[in-house]
């Protein structure tokens, strides 16, 4: 894979399934180099494979599919052009054009439907009157009052809150919620007659309250009680109670689990064990059904669909293996899902059938396991994705951001495109990680840089005993907190690598905890004591090695100080070569959902970095 191959990537969502079980339609994701955005189309598959898929709709970006109860209609998120806001359109399943029901601002999120058929519920940013409209640099001032007060790769919160709309199949849409809190993910009951959703306590905290409200916005009430930050909230088939996804408030570290509470009142409960279970990052789902909760789990890489009974007994394990399920939908005694594997961008099945191919032509690099261990004998799991030509080969040590996330089973571009570049990539889940328990992300809490590298070196040399890698020649790259840990490495076991590419990174936590839009809870909860200590930056004069340090201009996650106080430092000192490539217009999702041509200037900046000093 060569950097402009990016747009080989047609990657499938999370699947709709008719009430009857036999169709599913996805949404198939692209990124666009001539348009420099991402497209996306439906695609209809028949669920018995009878026939191979077909395309459904030919706008320039539809997304998020939704069959109505009856089976009559395919709701989903329309945007006509790059620039247009995403707005929710309805096609008719007889046949027919599809209608548009909504025309918000600033668009609209995925709708939910009524189970009669007759309307879908909605969430929508609402901007305030004097702001968002064609010249951002003459409105007023913003009076900030709260900590939280904006979030990367949105903006401030307070003057567009997201609330809650009902809209009926001929276009009559009516406002739910109220007030400058955010509002998100409606669900109505099974009888239609209440909608859930989630709402913070107050604007200034983390936590993320269950709420439940009529759909004619009437008899609004809280159901849990402010210590959870919650997502994704579901009805049980009774309407008796609603089950969601939650870790506590505040606090890194911890696993998103399977929560439960009851809708006429009382504790919310777990359904799993919080220490053990943890929703699939990015593109975790859940959903219920009358034999319990289907619910996308981490686990040592791949992401397993479980279906987890409501009375909190132990789940069944319904798709597993060294793989990760990426969405699913389940109807009429149907399950489909959509898994990525090492050797695809991910595919449809029906069971264990694969129902589509859309990555067939894609030449992927093996993805082989490996795993070492630490001095004090703890096993650290990790990959290795080498050329295809003869070695010896130069490495690289890949670290992934998080911290509590994890590298897995799945085609990779970055490992795909620095192997094709001459590269043995070597990446793993070191302590710190999701995907293996609370008990292996703990131990790097307030001693962050040492632990992880522990680990990380220990996963590099395990590595280099394999043939056909050069240990002569070794780099290290990572972005966000992997861009913290290339720093750190640099500075503390810069003698192990030849060069060093910092992207996104953490290198200074005081002035990180004040600047970046989580630093004022995250900072304290992560590396808690000494900021200096645990700063990669306070051990910059160490580094002697050539250092690349890539930023967004409008990074509010790691803002773009942290690269360049390091950049400054480093310069000054003059020891060795030092680049700031610098992105404008993006923010800190850059290397995942940034313009498509950054994401090939991206990648041609580091392997040029690399092909300099490697």
């Amino acid at each position: 894979m060569k950097p402009v191959d990016l747009p080989q990537m047609r990657t499938p969502g999370a699947p709709a399934l008719s009430p009857d079980g036999a169709t599913a339609v996805v949404a198939v994701t692209r990124p666009d180099l001539d348009t420099d955005a991402y497209t996306a189309q439906l695609w209809l598959v028949p669920t018995d494979g009878s026939r191979p898929p077909t395309q459904l709709t030919r706008g320039w970006h539809d997304s998020a599919p939704r069959f109505s109860p009856d089976g009559r209609w395919l709701a989903f998120l329309r945007r006509d052009d790059p620039k247009a806001k995403a707005q929710l359109f309805v096609l008719p399943m007889a046949g027919g054009e599809a209608r548009k029901l909504t025309d918000e601002p600033l668009g609209v999120g995925a709708p939910d439907w009524a189970p009669d058929s007759s309307a879908l519920a909605f969430s929508a940013r609402v901007p305030h009157e004097s702001r968002y409209g064609t010249d951002p640099d003459a409105e007023p001032a913003r009076r900030l009052t709260e900590l939280f007060n904006r979030v990367d790769g949105l903006g401030f919160r307070r003057d567009r809150p997201a609330q809650l709309f009902t809209v009926t199949l001929d276009g009559d849409v009516a406002r739910v919620t109220d007030g400058p809190d955010d509002h998100g993910d409606p669900r109505y009951s099974p009888d239609g007659t209440w909608l859930t959703f989630t709402a913070p306590p107050s604007a200034d905290g983390t936590a993320v309250d269950v709420c439940v409200i009529r759909p004619d916005g009437s008899e609004r009430r809280t159901l849990t009680d402010g210590t959870l930050a919650a997502v994704l909230p579901r009805f049980t088939p009774d309407g008796d109670a609603v089950v969601f996804a939650a870790a506590p408030a505040g606090v890194v570290l911890r696993n998103e689990t399977l929560w439960s509470v009851p809708l006429a009142g009382g504790p919310a409960r777990p359904l799993l064990p919080p220490a053990d279970f943890h929703l699939a990052m990015l593109t975790g789902d859940l959903d219920v059904h009358p034999d319990g909760v289907l619910f996308m789990n981490e686990q040592r890489g791949a992401v397993q669909l479980l279906q987890v009974p409501f009375d909190g007994s132990a789940p069944t394990v319904l798709v597993d293996g060294p793989r990760q399920v990426v969405g699913f939908a389940q109807a009429a005694g149907v399950l489909v899902t959509t898994v990525a594997t090492p050797a695809d961008w991910g595919e449809v099945y029906a069971g264990e059938r694969r129902l589509t191919a859309f990555s067939r032509d894609f030449p992927a690099l093996e993805q082989v396991e490996l795993t070492a261990a630490a001095p004090d004998g703890y096993p650290v799991h990790g990959w290795i994705v080498r050329p295809a030509t003869e070695g010896p080969h130069p490495v690289l040590l890949m670290i992934h951001g998080g911290p509590y996330a994890q590298y897995g089973w799945r085609l990779f571009d970055e490992a795909q495109v620095y192997a094709g570049g001459g590269y043995a990539v070597v990446y793993g889940n070191p302590r710190g990680s999701s995907g293996y328990g609370e008990a292996h992300g703990e131990p790097i809490r307030g001693n962050v840089g040492e632990v992880s590298a522990t680990d990380l070196l220990a996963l590099l040399d395990a590595a280099l005993k394999e043939p056909g890698l050069d240990a002569s020649r070794v780099g290290v790259l990572g972005g966000s907190h992997g861009g913290f840990m290339t720093t750190w490495l640099a500075a503390h076991h810069g003698h192990r690598f030849r060069a060093a590419v910092s992207e996104r990174a953490v290198n200074a936590i005081d002035s990180f905890s004040g600047s970046s839009d989580i630093g004022w809870y995250f900072a304290d909860s992560l590396y808690t004591g000494d900021f200096a200590a645990q700063s990669p930056l306070t051990y910059a004069d160490r580094i002697d090695i050539p250092m690349l340090i890539i930023h967004s201009e409008q990074d509010w996650r790691c803002p773009v100080e942290q690269a360049y106080r390091l950049f400054v430092a480093l310069k000054r000192r003059n020891a060795a070569p030092v680049e700031l490539l610098l992105f404008p217009g993006e923010g800190h999702e850059l290397s995942r959902t940034g313009r498509p041509s950054h994401r090939v200037q991206r990648f041609d900046a580091i392997l040029d970095w690399f092909g300099r000093h490697l």
